[in-house]
């Protein structure tokens, strides 16, 4: 249910974005893999709360983004998924930092003017 305030953030981010120029045609969201979001949740609360407003019927287009961690020990950079390993493949260290996977990101907004077109 997380997933209801986080697409209302991006549709006010996306109507914002847009200052009344048009109708908003597409969304290019990047996600982490470690994000617990679901993509066919970010969607359908994205359909729901668009009615009535520019992005009505605006495609959401999802990207994923591999998870990722360096070792603070030895610097070995490795992809993770969850459950989070408890150390560095190569060292054993416990001193991990997540370098990807963990964001939420809005990376473009395709709005189509009334005018002009795209």
């Amino acid at each position: 249910m997380h997933e209801l305030s986080v697409t209302q953030g991006i549709l006010n981010l996306a109507l914002d974005a847009a200052h009344g120029a048009g109708r908003i045609v597409a969304i290019d969201l990047m996600v982490g893999e470690l994000t617990s979001f679901v993509d066919d949740s970010i969607q359908f609360y994205f359909d729901i709360l668009g009615k009535g407003t520019a992005a009505e019927g605006a495609l959401l287009r999802i990207r994923r983004e591999p998870a990722s961690a360096v070792c603070g020990q030895c610097g070995h950079a490795f992809r993770v998924g969850a459950p989070l390993p408890p150390g560095c493949p190569a060292c054993g260290s416990s001193h991990l930092r997540i370098t990807g996977g963990s964001a939420l990101r809005v990376e473009s907004i395709e709005i189509e003017d009334g005018d002009s077109g795209r």
